[in-house]
């Protein structure tokens, strides 16, 4: 019952003029000014009905004065005993509305819609009837049985619509336990290996707050029917519950239109879209088969397959949404383009750099500089590609990291590639040492590989390479290159971290020197670790040297 009394005050609240509303004393039936549409036109009221808006002079007198003149002749016409019988006659001036032969108001051309495709002795007639319907409504108020019947007539529909208040209630208890509990049931049997596809406290969420939307809608017609039924039960709020009812009325009938028209466009658009799903099905299906390698084609390899497959899908329901557009409901009204310049204008704000992120993920994946799976070195940092997407790329490092690295920095540096130049499954090792002058070249060489033979993972076969970079002011430049495809798959970090040892371990064993970075001047004793001193406490027992025996002098 709040509920209603809510929903009453509030619209009572919104009703126009009601604050000017009179009661039904028969000396108060005429309203004491005349409501302005505009400062050109007069609008004359009587018992809360509009009956005719002047919109032009007449002999001088302005449409507003038009209007209370008509308020104060109407009123010294009424108070006089008589009939009262409306008629219209016409005259020069235009249409003369008159009460018992005593002319009330004047129509005249000004005052016709010409929207609407009405004629001056229409606009008259309508005056007419308005009148009329206002002299009858002015007579009845003063009524006792008329009011007396209207307001038992209230009563009873108040009584009527607590009823169905009460009802809709239970009802609205009711349908709640009884959905809530096959919501629970079926909820907990919706379940694929034991776990279940839906939440059930969220589905019992959703089925009480449907309920709680239809009862109160319901409620709302209620309460909105009754309000009109009691309003039009007066004379004097007569035209306020006939405009309540007829606003419903319209309402549903231009929703109803709206629906009705907008179906062959809804059917239109659907077949668009059901034609676009056909066709990405069909992509679908012939880059499976290029994936599965049954399509061969000099353009498309499998590298590519997927984003192809990605950007010729979104490119499809693009296109298909383009040409739905215009028979999509609402498309063509003005709050429709209005957001559709609001989407384009935050797109073209906020995604200058997504666009450029997206352009470099297509400049690299239809580039082929790397591939998924590879050793590469991007923006400084090292590891095996993982994923490939449009705007990052994700690598990982083998020391427990994965980076994710934007493709615009990627672009704009310099990219390595270990594993592009391997035959099959593999990579590039490589590592650079500085060595003095005073030791033979050749020696360094034959250390460097026996280095890379005794490490696990490396390849004999292609053989390890050494080459001589730089010849610097202090130092030769070594670089050791070799090949590392491992038959139990292990991090490149792993392998070039079991290199260098062996490369200390070899360099110990003969007495050489490493001294990178730098090297300026030989030092008072030689830099190395004999073997013996290879393990001292606590390393000693541990298993930290590479596999192999350490080599002979």
């Amino acid at each position: 019952m709040k509920f209603i009394l809510a929903c009453c005050f509030a619209f009572l609240q919104c009703l126009p003029g009601l604050a000017q509303a009179r009661g039904a004393l028969p000396d108060a039936s005429v309203s004491t000014a005349a409501a302005q549409v505009a400062p050109s036109t007069g609008t004359l009221r009587f018992f809360n009905r509009s009956l005719i808006t002047f919109r032009g002079e007449l002999g001088g007198v302005s449409a507003a004065d038009r209007a209370l003149r008509g308020q104060a002749r109407l009123k010294d016409q009424l108070e006089k005993d008589g009939p009262h019988r409306v008629s219209r006659k016409p005259d020069s001036m235009g249409v003369m509305i008159q009460i018992d032969g005593a002319t009330t108001f004047v129509v005249t051309e000004a005052e016709v819609d010409r929207s609407q495709q009405e004629t001056l002795d229409a606009t008259a007639a309508l005056a007419q009837a308005a009148l009329e319907k206002a002299i009858a409504q002015s007579k009845e108020s003063r009524d006792l049985d008329a009011m007396l019947k209207a307001l038992a007539w209230s009563l009873a529909a108040t009584a009527i619509a607590a009823g169905l208040w009460l009802t809709l209630r239970q009802i609205r208890s009711v349908l709640s336990r009884k959905l809530m509990q096959l919501s629970a049931e079926h909820a907990a049997k919706l379940q694929v290996g034991g776990i279940a596809l839906v939440n059930r406290n969220r589905v019992v969420t959703v089925v009480r707050g449907g309920i709680t939307l239809v009862v109160r809608l319901m409620l709302f017609l209620v309460v909105y029917e009754w309000l009109s039924f009691v309003l039009r039960r007066f004379p004097f709020t007569r035209a306020w519950g006939e405009a309540l009812n007829g606003y419903l009325l319209d309402f549903a009938s231009s929703a109803g239109n709206a629906v009705v028209g907008a179906v062959p466009g809804l059917f239109t658009a659907a077949v668009i879209f059901y034609l676009a799903r056909l066709l990405t099905g069909g992509l679908d299906n012939f880059f499976e088969r290029v994936l599965e390698g049954e399509h061969t084609l000099a353009w498309l390899d499998a590298d590519v397959a997927v984003p192809t497959r990605r950007i010729a899908k979104v490119l499809v329901w693009l296109f298909a949404l383009a040409m739905a557009y215009p028979y999509l409901p609402g498309s063509g009204t003005e709050a429709f383009k209005g957001l559709s310049v609001l989407v384009g204008l935050m797109i073209s704000l906020g995604a200058s750099n997504l666009v450029g992120q997206a352009a470099s993920g297509l400049i690299l994946t239809y580039g082929r500089v790397y591939r998924k799976g590879e050793y590469v070195r991007l923006a400084e940092q090292e590891g095996t590609v993982t994923d490939m997407g449009m705007f990052a790329t994700r690598i990982r490092t083998g020391l427990g990291e994965e980076l994710t690295i934007s493709n615009t920095s990627i672009l704009a540096g310099t990219t390595k590639n270990y594993s592009r130049a391997v035959q099959g499954a593999g990579y590039v090792v490589d590592t650079t040492v500085t060595i003095g002058y005073d030791t033979p070249w050749r020696q360094v060489h034959a250390m460097l590989i026996d280095a890379a033979v005794r490490t696990e993972g490396i390849l004999v076969d292609p053989p390890p390479q050494v080459f001589q970079t730089a010849l610097s002011d202090w130092y030769p430049v070594y670089r050791l290159v070799c090949q590392a495809v491992p038959e139990e798959p292990r991090p490149r970090a792993l392998v070039l971290s079991a290199l260098h040892a062996n490369i200390q371990d070899v360099f110990n064993t003969f007495g050489v020197q490493i001294m990178s970075p730098q090297y300026i001047a030989d030092p008072a004793h030689p830099k190395t670790v004999p073997p013996h001193a290879w393990a001292p406490p606590p390393a000693r027992g541990a298993d930290t040297a590479p596999a192999g025996k350490p080599p002979g002098p």
